[in-house]
């Protein structure tokens, strides 16, 4: 592996606020590095400063010679007299017409969405979602040593994500992403760095990885507030128990995570949930009867539809981008007009929308203020919580809430929608991309606080991970006039997708994607139960080289009380060899568990 970034004691300081404290690290060729913190944190300037777009205060940042790096940050930078051909393809020293010959270059622009955008279209006539997308196939469509990403699924469909990480993972090249989704740091993350109070600490693996080891620290730190680590063993519990993990903890390290977690009940009570929404909503929440829903510029999204809302469900919305989800979830909300057919709304129905735009709110009050124009207390399931104590759960410390409006960041503004929403003491709530600039502390404390909430939920997102943690069902936009329950959930649309493309014939089987390329090429059932059996085989080894270790620790204060120095010095190399022998040992089971995910 070869470095291609180096930070040695980088200082960064804004304003008042120091982001980077004598940071150092590096970037090593092959590693995918997901960047992590709270929104406000220093995350997007550790980003800049690593790839030379900041200078640091202090210390040096050193790149390899004939280093080929592209980065694709938040701002816009594309030429707005360029055409969309001329900003992706042209770099490549390709004529715009020759792109569907190439297949990288197709594959980029087929996968991040920019080919259905028209490769003549002005730059200057794209909505700022679809300039990033331009922006991502620019950068993806070049032969690269690394990429840098800031935010790159915060304008994709989950198609769009599930698209990106396979095609990051089938590249041989180093990856570092600031994001705030998931499932795409548990996939593609082989480092996780997390950026807080001026510090970057390292962990091996993506989200869950880092998870676990959050929740494993705050254990053994008494130091930490009961209430995060709470927090962390909840989340660690549905992990466990929801969908299959993904980490690359061996099972002899999991039994930690288990003894942590076996006493922690469901994240929420559905039956109890459901009893209390029907007493708060009654029989008839929101319902649309055999409507036809059109789009702004005609299309007609869905038609004959009949669906009832029930007092507690939870649904997740799903399709690619514009397919109308947006536009559906505003016919829920009575704020866009059905075509035909008949919408019903319940008596004591209280809608609360986070939209995906930003409240205009005045710049001048602060955030406590701002928040306490809607309301000063709010009951929350069977809990009663002040409008500070709800800011705070949402990462607005008790200074942050005197904040001028003015002062805060995009991700910050959006918290502070999301807690004037919550504040409103809806039975209903419309979320549209709620992940959007959302750090995932604030995410994690966002899904605690829905578990205990007894109301109707539509959340459209791309966050498939922050889907199936909430939503207990599954609807999506399929662009054939219908809106379709979805009992499989994220995985049966993608598969539905794919089916969908490969009948349509528009999926190159050959090149287009890389899941494709790996069933070629899975293991046998053979295979996979050698190598199954080698692991168990590797973990009891591992074990007895614990015990090993244990037992040669136990000598050694034995022999320290005694005063027997040789014999300790003797049953020191003995435990060095153990310990030697347990890190080999592991390293073949990682690497055996990488061929089985493969």
């Amino acid at each position: 592996m070869a470095n291609l970034i180096n930070l040695e004691n980088v200082s960064k300081t804004w304003g008042l606020k120091t982001l980077l404290d004598g940071v150092s690290l590096g970037v090593q060729s092959g590693e995918r590095i997901g960047i992590v913190g709270v929104n406000g944190g220093g995350k997007t300037t550790l980003l800049e400063v690593l790839t030379g777009i900041e200078p640091p205060d202090a210390g040096r940042v050193s790149h390899t010679s004939d280093l080929r790096m592209a980065v694709v940050t938040q701002r816009f930078l594309l030429d707005d007299a360029l055409t969309v051909g001329q900003a992706v393809v042209e770099p490549l020293g390709l004529q715009t017409f020759e792109w569907a010959s190439n297949a990288k270059v197709r594959e980029v622009l087929q996968g991040t969405g920019v080919a259905d955008l028209g490769l003549d279209t002005p730059v200057g006539q794209l909505s700022g979602g679809e300039r990033r997308r331009v922006n991502l196939a620019a950068a993806l469509a070049q032969d690269l040593d690394l990429v840098v990403l800031d935010e790159p699924t915060n304008h994709l469909d989950v198609e769009g994500v599930q698209w990106l990480a396979d095609h990051l993972l089938s590249r041989k090249l180093a990856v570092v992403v600031v994001t705030h989704d998931r499932w795409f740091l548990d996939t593609v993350a082989t480092l996780t760095w997390e950026v807080h109070d001026g510090a970057v600490d390292v962990y091996d693996g993506g989200y869950n990885d880092w998870t676990f080891a959050r929740a494993e620290r705050a254990r053994q730190a008494d130091a930490i507030e009961q209430r995060r680590q709470n927090l962390a063993r909840k989340e660690l519990a549905w992990l466990r128990r929801g969908a299959p993990a993904r980490t690359s903890k061996p099972r002899y390290r999991i039994e930690a995570a288990e003894a942590l977690i076996k006493d922690v009940p469901p994240p929420r009570d559905t039956v109890e949930l459901m009893a209390f929404s029907k007493q708060r909503q009654g029989r008839v929440v929101i319902e649309l009867e055999d409507a036809r829903i059109d789009a702004p510029d005609g299309r007609t999204l869905v038609d004959h539809l009949t669906w009832r809302l029930a007092p507690g469900e939870r649904i997740g919305l799903v399709g690619v981008n514009g397919s109308g989800k947006t536009t559906l979830l505003r016919a829920l909300a009575g704020e866009h007009p059905l075509a035909a057919g008949k919408r019903i709304e319940g008596q004591t129905t209280r809608i609360g929308w986070l939209r995906q735009e930003l409240d205009d709110l005045d710049p001048e009050r602060r955030v406590i203020d701002a928040v306490e124009d809607v309301a000063t207390y709010i009951s929350f399931g069977k809990k009663e919580l002040s409008a500070s104590q709800l800011a705070e759960r949402l990462g607005f410390s008790p200074k942050r809430q005197r904040t001028p409006v003015r002062d805060l960041s995009g991700g910050e503004r959006r918290r502070l929608q999301l807690t004037r929403v919550l504040m409103a003491e809806p039975n209903v709530l419309l979320l549209d991309e709620p992940t959007n600039d959302l750090d995932i502390d604030t995410l994690q404390e966002l899904e605690n606080l829905l578990d205990s909430w007894p109301g109707t939920l539509v959340v459209i997102s791309h966050d498939r991970y922050l889907i199936e943690r909430i939503a207990d069902s599954t609807y999506a936009l399929f662009g054939d006039g219908k809106l379709t329950n979805l009992p499989g959930g994220i995985q049966q649309y993608l598969d539905t997708r794919a089916a969908q493309a490969r009948t349509a014939g528009t999926l190159d089987l050959g090149e287009g994607k890389p899941e494709d390329v790996d069933r070629q090429s899975a293991l046998s059932s053979q295979e996979e139960r050698e190598l199954r059996k080698r692991m168990n085989t590797l973990e009891r080894k591992i074990a007895k080289e614990d015990e090993r270790a244990a037992e040669l620790e136990a000598d050694i204060a034995a022999l320290s009380e005694a005063g027997d120095f040789e014999a300790i010095g003797a049953k020191t190399k003995e435990l060095t060899a153990a310990k030697d022998a347990r890190e080999e040992l592991e390293l073949e089971w990682l690497e055996l568990g990488e061929r089985l995910e493969r």
